[in-house]
């Protein structure tokens, strides 16, 4: 097969978002463009890649086992485009950042302070729903670096502490378990829950600390993101746990408060994380480095004054 690798691109592209216009938005082609591409394709390979239904494709039997190869030679390319430049010593070039959703609310900032010093780099950021989702991404080689609570024990991975991650119990103003101080567990018994999803790292640490302290909650929805989740504790329907990144901006604002249980915050750890094999390019071990030195000092500076405001919170 005489098949390129931009043509390989425009594939994955198009396997990706199961849609060829939305192919040609990210790749900045125009939309026959692209199903001129997957047409050449598929007479090279000899089989229909794609199934179509109206405007949406979906990759057929073939397709499925053909995208697999593609991304290993993608990956393979971008491996040895990152070698040459670790050869020039230079950083230049795109730098893909994946993370769980809940560290959509800091990464950004942090990535705006790196940027000012490199600021010949393109960076691209790849939110996923959970941290399952991102597991799947670094399986494809899909991320030169990701940012995830738990460190993921199914892959050959280096994973490295860069800062705490307090999660905290959260209500709307004026809600009857806010009245007492350092309650004990037993107190949330009365009311509903709106839990993350399973696969999660939020509802895993959840999970982890009622089973330690042996207490069944009432869940009465589970939802896959925080920002439906803090409105929905706003509008009075349950109560939550969250990590406190994700409430920063509602508790300045009064639109949410912690909830003083004996025991939190629940502390863990945010982790910068690459698969073990792969050779990081210049860029992504300077931001890998940058994460590490500034990372945790950046979050405390957010988190202390919060914490600091929630009584037993504060002092956990």
């Amino acid at each position: 097969m005489n098949i390129t690798f931009r043509q390989l691109r425009v594939f994955a592209e198009v396997a990706r978002h199961g849609s060829m216009a939305r192919a040609a938005e990210a790749l900045h082609l125009t939309p026959p463009a692209v199903s001129m591409q997957i047409k050449e394709i598929e007479a090279q390979v000899g089989l229909p890649l794609f199934d179509r239904q109206g405007r949406a494709v979906v990759l057929s039997t073939a397709g499925e086992y053909f995208l697999v190869h593609a991304r290993r030679l993608l990956a393979a390319l971008k491996e040895a485009d990152d070698a040459m430049a670790r050869f020039q010593r230079i950083e230049h070039g795109l730098l893909t950042i994946g993370m769980v959703s809940t560290a959509k609310y800091f990464v950004p900032h942090l990535l705006a302070r790196f940027h000012q010093d490199h600021p010949g780099l393109d960076v691209r950021l790849r939110v996923l729903g959970n941290r399952e989702q991102l597991v799947a991404m670094m399986q494809a080689g899909e991320a030169d670096l990701s940012i995830m609570g738990r460190p993921p024990r199914e892959l050959a991975a280096r994973a490295e502490a860069f800062a705490r991650h307090p999660l905290v119990f959260i209500a709307p103003p004026g809600h009857p378990v806010l009245r007492q101080a350092q309650a004990p567990v037993a107190a949330l018994a009365p009311y509903a829950f709106i839990a993350r999803e399973h696969g999660s790292g939020t509802r895993h640490a959840m999970a982890g600390f009622f089973a330690e302290h042996r207490f069944e909650p009432r869940i009465a929805m589970e939802m896959s993101s925080n920002e439906t989740i803090k409105q929905a504790v706003i509008a009075g329907m349950g109560l939550s746990f969250l990590s406190l990144h994700t409430v920063g901006l509602e508790l300045r604002s009064g639109l949410l408060k912690t909830v003083d249980i004996a025991g939190t915050p629940v502390m863990r750890m945010w982790n910068v994380v690459h698969l073990g094999s792969r050779v990081l390019s210049p860029a992504a071990e300077a931001f890998r480095y940058f994460l590490i030195e500034q990372g945790q000092a950046f979050l405390q500076a957010h988190d202390a004054p919060l914490l600091g405001a929630q009584g037993g919170a504060g002092a956990a």
